[in-house]
């Protein structure tokens, strides 16, 4: 009798486990933690409260445990992206294109609403004597420059850019130093103390900073905006179906587009997110190999 009440359980479980097989998203691939990065453009510290945040928020809405992992570069977060270390990231414009021409059937799911006009603003110190233009200042010519990562889409490619179109020379043939702050936080930090007279940040870490009062508008101005551009992106491997089961990824846009917490939002900031796709960031691919930053 119990022999039989065993062998009753052991074909329950069979069927259990031949059914489970079936459904989407179970069994190995469910287990799979899905882990996602960000390019390194602000203050470590703050990265990590934000990512942190959308991770528990992506777990909650897509019912599975998902990781945020932090890297040290913006060439770290594609060469991740690349490997299949992380199945989706927050890059910026330019490493985005990158890391989508390395790995097939990846694609652009969601950028900021913002992010369809993205500016970069030129900064100086009140050393310099500069005051806010609507062309980019030639008396810039002589004197320190810093741009921000060497893989920033506003921190480098398009300040560079408007650099070479403005003088018809490289920023080394302008500029008395030229400097890589490695992120836009320390962009401010180094212009604003004077370590470097002139910069290159984005407007989003401008402004946010400037209202948290960690920016004394005596000692560091705005003294150009660009045209606008398209930037950032959330983009996710074309493999990510196959290992999490069919429709994640229009899941993970589902929940992107989703996000509605303004707490959440407000630390990237955006207003919102909206659908984003390959071909918004054409012009970034132009601009990027027409200053030999790919090929």
């Amino acid at each position: 009798m119990m022999t039989m009440r065993i062998r009753s359980v052991a074909a329950i479980y069979a069927v259990l486990g031949a059914l489970s097989g079936l459904l989407p998203g179970a069994g190995a691939a469910q287990a799979e933690p899905f882990v996602f990065t960000a390019i390194p453009d602000e203050d470590a510290s703050q990265l990590r409260t934000r990512f942190d945040k959308v991770a528990r928020y992506l777990a909650r809405t897509l019912g599975v445990e998902t990781r945020y992992i932090p890297v040290k570069s913006y060439a770290a977060a594609v060469t991740a992206f690349r490997n299949g270390q992380v199945q989706l990231a927050w890059f910026g414009g330019l490493s985005g294109v990158r890391a989508r021409a390395m790995v097939p059937g990846s694609r652009a799911l969601a950028q900021g609403a913002e992010d369809r006009a993205f500016v970069t603003y030129f900064i100086a110190h009140e050393s310099t004597g500069l005051s806010e233009s609507k062309s980019l200042p030639k008396e810039m010519a002589g004197k320190t420059f810093t741009f921000g990562s060497k893989g920033s889409t506003s921190g480098r490619l398009m300040p560079e850019f408007h650099i070479r179109e403005a003088f018809g020379k490289a920023p080394e043939e302008i500029f008395s130093r030229v400097g890589f702050s490695g992120d836009h936080s320390r962009t401010l930090a180094l212009v604003q103390t004077g370590a470097y007279q002139v910069g290159a940040v984005n407007f989003a870490v401008w402004e946010r900073e400037l209202k948290d009062g960690k920016i004394d508008p005596k000692r560091v101005r705005v003294i150009w905006r660009t045209p606008p551009y398209p930037d950032y992106q959330w983009t996710i491997r074309g493999d990510v179906d196959e290992r999490y089961g069919n429709g994640f990824a229009q899941r993970v846009k589902a929940a992107l587009l989703s996000m509605k917490d303004p707490d959440l939002l407000d630390s990237f900031p955006r207003s919102a997110f909206i659908p984003a796709e390959n071909s918004d960031y054409e012009p970034i691919r132009k601009t990027a190999r027409s200053l030999g930053l790919i090929d």
